[in-house]
């Protein structure tokens, strides 16, 4: 039996590609296109494996692996991105990931990458590990004040007002109150001393919560 991987990707020609690279060795059980389509679909499809891009509406792919790996410890998760920011894969790792790959290199290495995860092991592209092992060496004191300071939720929530969406809007998504909403964008602007929502597509742009 092939392994089963999901793929989430809001690219569609790019996700048709990598259908047609990856059929041969695995059977594609679904393609998403947002980052809460993914953790919904994971949890009903239940993949072997799952590619995930970092750039994606509504929850990028480094916030949904912890989501997709409290749903099933035992899911094998490859990251396919542009970025090319040692920075991106290191958070990805720290998240849960088992690869990181840049798309274009996908041809040569996505499959290597999935095998490895497949097998228990670590990919990282050739192109990026000397840095990231780099910034590994630094430890955990080297991560952005940033990135420990923001909770999970207060990610998510910031992630969705950069993209734009109403407070409103944002409840009903994540089936909490506007008013907590509210509460944690008050706290985010707070604790940053940001002023105004330009301000905050910036910040969240910056530390790698919206990427563009």
């Amino acid at each position: 039996m092939r392994p089963k991987v999901l793929l989430a990707d809001d690219h569609r020609i790019v996700a048709e590609g990598l259908k047609s690279l990856l059929s041969p060795d695995f059977e594609l059980v679904g393609i998403v296109e947002d980052g809460r389509a993914l953790v919904t679909a994971a949890r009903t499809l239940k993949p072997d494996v799952i590619v995930v891009d970092v750039s994606m509406p509504h929850l990028n792919g480094i916030d949904a692996i912890p989501l997709l790996r409290r749903q099933d410890p035992n899911v094998k998760i490859v990251i396919l991105t542009m970025h090319q920011d040692p920075a991106y894969a290191r958070r990805g790792l720290e998240a849960g990931a088992q690869g990181f790959v840049l798309k274009h290199s996908a041809a040569d290495e996505l499959v290597l990458a999935i095998n490895a995860a497949l097998k228990g092991h670590t990919f990282i592209t050739p192109a990026l590990t000397s840095d990231v092992l780099r910034d590994a060496r630094k430890g955990p004191g080297a991560k952005q004040k940033t990135e420990r300071s923001l909770t999970t939720r207060q990610r998510e929530i910031l992630q969705l007002l950069a993209e734009g969406h109403s407070a409103k809007e944002i409840a009903a998504q994540l089936a909490i109150s506007p008013r907590t909403v509210e509460f944690h964008k008050y706290q985010i602007m707070e604790l940053h001393d940001i002023r105004s929502n330009a301000e905050l597509i910036h910040f969240a742009i910056k530390h790698g919560v919206l990427s563009i």
